[in-house]
């Protein structure tokens, strides 16, 4: 019976092991039949395109730049500061307003100035009268001398105190002039023609010397500093042009290369270029602009730089090529611009070849494509 039961259950696993191996292969085949049914499904998909998802390889011309960025600047600005400490008077511009240059804009209390000017004076006339005195003196002693009655030691002595005199004059004389001119310092001109952008002081308020009071600016000349590293400075010169977008303005502007700084940034080593902006109506200093700056043009064939796919470890193109998606490897040259659309020069396929434009997205290598409008794609990409 023992004997029996061991048989029985030898059986058994047998039987379990043989039903296994059955499902096993069972599942496999239907595996197989699946990837092979989805391979048929995919190799059978067709992609529609129009014709404008296609785009040709061109020679184009490319107008090369480099990216530049940067705040608007007003070329002529000043800060009307206190030339001399007091108590600020008859301040009434503010921010906006138009001012003329040498148009009075504020006043330092004169009160002090002009008791300074008096004491000058005064001390002025009171050392021209002893200069009358010792010249009265020394007349009278040359004339003594002459008769032999003095000494010429004396004569001597009275026309040293004649110099010293003298000089004590023209002292209070140039102090009078340092008074006046500390009281012509009170009255706070503009400097230049402009607007005032900035009310740094109050009337009323005391103001020592140097302190800021409003600052001017001409919005007649605006420049852009744009801030360019080694590499790309090298292919800056003057004269060259560019086309800017101004935040918050629809309508871009045009400026140019005016001036190069000869020396690089301390630290970052950056060349500052100075490029001056065209009159718009509208512009402000400190406004956001950014654009291109030209700087050559170059013959070659490309295609619009959204065209070109990165998600592989080589750049490559999505071909057309009997009616079927090829993935075609390329070799990416300098970029430019076409009728504002951004450019890139490649290698590596001949010139007609249809691409898959950047909006269609990525398609599988061997994918099969027809067009819904057999017409010409764009040249442009458009």
């Amino acid at each position: 019976m023992t004997r029996w039961l061991k048989w029985a259950l030898a059986a058994l696993v047998v039987v379990l092991l043989a039903v296994g191996v059955v499902r096993a292969l069972s599942s496999r085949k239907a595996q197989q039949e699946t990837v092979a049914r989805l391979a048929t499904e995919r190799a059978q998909t067709v992609v529609e395109l129009g014709a404008t998802d296609v785009v040709q390889v061109k020679t184009r011309d490319l107008a090369q730049g480099l990216a530049i960025s940067g705040a608007l600047k007003a070329v002529n600005s000043a800060i009307v500061k206190a030339r001399v400490a007091g108590e600020l008077q008859d301040l009434t511009v503010r921010e906006g307003d138009t001012v003329k240059a040498g148009q009075v804009i504020a006043r330092v209390d004169a009160s002090e100035y002009q008791a300074r000017v008096r004491q000058a004076q005064q001390l002025a006339e009171s050392a021209k009268a002893q200069v009358d005195i010792a010249r009265r003196s020394f007349d009278n002693n040359r004339s003594l001398v002459d008769q032999g009655f003095i000494s010429k030691t004396a004569l001597d002595t009275s026309l040293a105190t004649l110099a010293a005199t003298e000089a004590s004059f023209r002292a209070a004389q140039a102090g009078v002039e340092v008074a006046t001119k500390s009281l012509d310092d009170t009255v706070l001109r503009a400097p230049l023609s402009g607007l005032v952008s900035q009310r740094l002081a109050q009337p009323g308020e005391r103001i020592a010397v140097e302190a800021r009071i409003v600052e001017i600016v001409d919005l007649g000349r605006l420049e852009l500093e744009a801030s360019l590293s080694a590499t790309e400075s090298m292919d800056l010169r003057l004269g060259q042009s560019a086309v800017l977008q101004i935040e918050g303005s629809a309508t871009p502007v045009t400026a140019r290369v005016v001036r190069i700084n000869p020396s690089a940034v301390a630290g970052s080593r950056a060349v500052i270029a100075y490029l001056a902006v065209d009159p718009v109506p509208g512009l402000r200093q400190g406004l956001f602009a950014q654009g291109t700056l030209g700087t050559g043009r170059l013959q070659a064939l490309a295609v619009p730089l959204s065209a070109v796919r990165t998600d592989k470890p080589q750049p490559y193109l999505q071909l057309v090529s009997q009616q079927r998606v090829q993935h075609q490897t390329v070799e990416l040259g300098a970029r430019g611009e076409v009728d504002g659309q951004t450019m890139v020069a490649i290698k590596g396929v001949p010139e007609n070849a249809r691409v898959v434009a950047g909006t269609v997205g990525t398609l599988r290598d061997g994918t099969a494509v027809k067009f819904t409008n057999p017409a010409t794609p764009a040249p442009g990409g458009k």
